[in-house]
């Protein structure tokens, strides 16, 4: 049975449409910056599913949560996502750059917190959520693909804040909270630097005293179990049911599980299904596609092949006496593809694309091939006259076909620039 690892077959029932397809080619051409698209790691033909995964993968890593240091790495992740996502943005940056976004309205850039575009992502409900619940908590989950057939529960660790139990998330003394002096309780402290002659930059940041609470407690009346910080760390372990039929990137929620914060309602702890990749099968919605090699006898002749199925069944295919299959032909089993989700006992379809492996030099010898012409459809005939040119045909070797052309673009003949300038510039 083949291996099914190449990723670069694409079914063609599943193919995008054509003018999508041209209009995402053309978009590589037409790109003038690429920094974006650099930052997702995609190519600027990428479709929005693409980019959208690209995002995925890239906030869940850099998230301020995970990496405190990588905050600058995060903001540019979002900003990327946030133009490229939205196709009017898009293509305003494909034709202009940056700076024709930065120039779209105001003359400044229109990006939005990078938190806010998670929590929209992710399933949060951005900032004015955020004012009365607290942080929503994201883990990425890696699953196979037979966990998706199949179904399966896993268990996952998390580490999350709770309510000191000794101050009951007061942390310190009744009585000792007092409103921080330095920024006056709003949180953060707001800076004037002079930038230049008669121009001055106004920043704000977190208050350094009471580290954007707005509040602070004596030292010698903080809580000895969080040491003020209202908050203390427990491992929970959570259950992750991945239910049959369940795709890349499907988020599994449960309630108010992310971390307390005083005052506030919990978040909830979003978990995110990330599939590996398998050796055998691709998945495309609800349908399995593999490759498999036959040999040139099995395809004019016929065959029985085995395929082990992703809960360990083992199928057994036959071509019909006299079929000959072609290489890269398409052939179908119904309902042998994917588990629907919510419905599993319905299922996709498995589609396999035949890869005909041909015979080796010599591998018949030259007496022998007489009786095989008899048995194939005849060969066409050619009428050769005097005036045609024979020549004999040789093996190719790519690399000194690369040479020669690369050579050919830099010499000039009589008449000026040769045809494989041409070519290339055309």
């Amino acid at each position: 049975m083949a291996r099914g690892g190449d990723q670069s077959w694409r079914p063609r029932e599943s193919d995008g449409q054509p003018e999508e397809r041209t209009a995402q080619n053309s978009r590589a051409k037409m790109v003038k910056e690429t920094q974006y698209y650099d930052i997702l790691g995609v190519k600027p033909s990428a479709s929005p599913e693409e980019i959208k995964k690209a995002y995925r993968k890239l906030a869940l890593k850099y998230h301020p949560d995970k990496n405190p240091d990588e905050g600058e790495k995060f903001k540019l992740i979002s900003q990327a996502y946030e133009v490229l996502s939205d196709p009017k943005k898009r293509d305003i940056y494909d034709q202009g750059g940056e700076q024709a976004i930065k120039e779209g309205g105001s003359g400044s850039p229109s990006f939005s917190s990078p938190m806010d575009i998670f929590d929209m992502f992710f399933g949060g409900g951005g900032r004015m959520a955020r004012e009365r619940r607290g942080k929503n908590v994201v883990h990425q989950l890696s699953v196979t693909l037979e966990d998706l057939y199949n179904g399966v529960t896993k268990k996952l660790a998390l580490q999350k804040n709770v309510i000191c139990e000794k101050c009951e998330g007061v942390g310190g003394k009744k009585g000792s909270v007092e409103k921080c002096p330095l920024c006056k309780g709003r949180g953060m402290q707001v800076h004037i630097q002079q930038v230049g002659p008669g121009v001055v930059q106004q920043i704000q940041t977190v208050c350094v005293e009471c580290k954007g609470q707005g509040e602070r407690i004596s030292p010698r009346d903080r809580c000895e179990i969080c040491g003020g910080a209202k908050v203390t760390r427990e491992k929970k372990i959570i259950e992750v049911h991945v239910e049959k039929g369940m795709k890349d990137g499907q988020k599994i929620l449960f309630h108010g599980e992310g971390d307390q914060e005083p005052e506030l309602e919990p978040g909830d702890v979003i978990i995110v299904l990330d599939q590996k990749d398998h050796s055998v099968f691709q998945r495309r919605g609800h349908d399995l596609i593999m490759k498999m090699k036959i040999q040139l006898s099995e395809a004019l002749c016929g065959f029985k092949k085995m395929i082990k199925t992703l809960d360990d069944r083992v199928l057994v295919i036959t071509s019909k006496a006299g079929e000959v299959i072609k290489h890269g032909d398409l052939k179908c089993v119904h309902d042998e593809g994917m588990p629907i989700y919510k419905a599993p006992l319905e299922k996709g379809t498995l589609i396999i694309q035949f890869l005909v492996t041909f015979p080796e030099k010599h591998w018949l010898p030259p007496d022998k091939l007489p009786q095989l012409e008899a048995l194939l459809p005849p060969r066409h005939k050619v009428r050769v006259t005097d005036d045609m040119d024979q020549v004999e045909l040789k093996e190719f070797d790519p690399s000194e076909q690369g040479w020669r052309q690369h050579r050919e673009a830099y010499e000039d003949d009589d008449d000026g620039p040769r045809a494989g300038v041409q070519c290339q510039t055309a």
